[in-house]
């Protein structure tokens, strides 16, 4: 789509209008945001548009479409298909070896399962190796009743911070103030990461990890505008 506005405003109720007129998501249900500072940060986003929309420069805009088109109508279905990431965390399953890489892991990982452990009331079984290793029938209720209870735009933003970092603990704790966007990320690829000392990165592995990063980056923003 071309650009053919010259003025973004904040319309009452949060909403975003080109020129007066109402922005709608492609399901044309209104564009109306929860808070006025993602209003504000989703109006930024059509402000600097230039001669064509592209949506991987609008990612706050796509998210929000998203919880209002495909989550809002059904978030039990939605949050569920989050919490199932619980069942089988980055977080449980640790190398075997070498020393370095076990000691990274842990060093990491831990902190995020211990805060888990305080805030749900659970327990977590983790595991060297990558073979599946069932968690108690209570943690993985409690975590998906922690998933169900956000509304869709929490839901929207906890997303990629899910699917990227395959981790349901560490999106958790980044979506309640109990790590940093940072810490988190760097607890995602430490996998990544050692390897990528051992043995180096291809360019397409290097595109596909800042495409990753940008994706983390604007669920983690768009949750701190709720």
């Amino acid at each position: 789509m071309k650009r053919f506005w010259k003025h973004v405003t904040i319309e009452p109720g949060n909403g975003i209008a080109l020129d007066g007129k109402p922005v709608r998501t492609p399901g044309r249900a209104p564009l109306a945001l929860p808070t006025p500072q993602l209003a504000e940060a989703v109006a930024g986003e059509w402000r600097t548009v230039r001669e064509t929309v592209d949506p991987r420069a609008m990612p706050l805009t796509g998210l929000a479409n998203a919880a209002i088109d495909r989550i809002a109508p059904d978030t039990a279905a939605f949050a569920a298909g989050l919490a199932a990431y619980g069942e089988s965390d980055l977080l449980y399953y640790r190398a075997e070896g070498p020393p370095p890489l076990v000691e990274r892991q842990r060093a990491a990982w831990d902190p995020l399962l211990e805060w888990a452990r305080g805030r749900y009331d659970v327990h977590f079984e983790t595991t060297a190796g990558v073979m599946h290793r069932a968690q108690p029938a209570a943690t993985v209720a409690r975590l998906r009743e922690a998933v169900a209870a956000l509304d869709a735009f929490r839901l929207a933003g906890l997303s990629p911070l899910v699917t990227v970092s395959g981790s349901l603990v560490a999106a958790l704790a980044l979506l309640e103030g109990a790590a940093d966007r940072e810490t988190v990320w760097r607890a995602a690829e430490i996998d990544e990461d050692w390897q990528a000392e051992q043995w180096g990165e291809d360019e397409l592995a290097v595109q596909a990890r800042d495409a990753h990063r940008a994706d983390f980056d604007a669920g983690a923003r768009f949750l701190g505008l709720l």
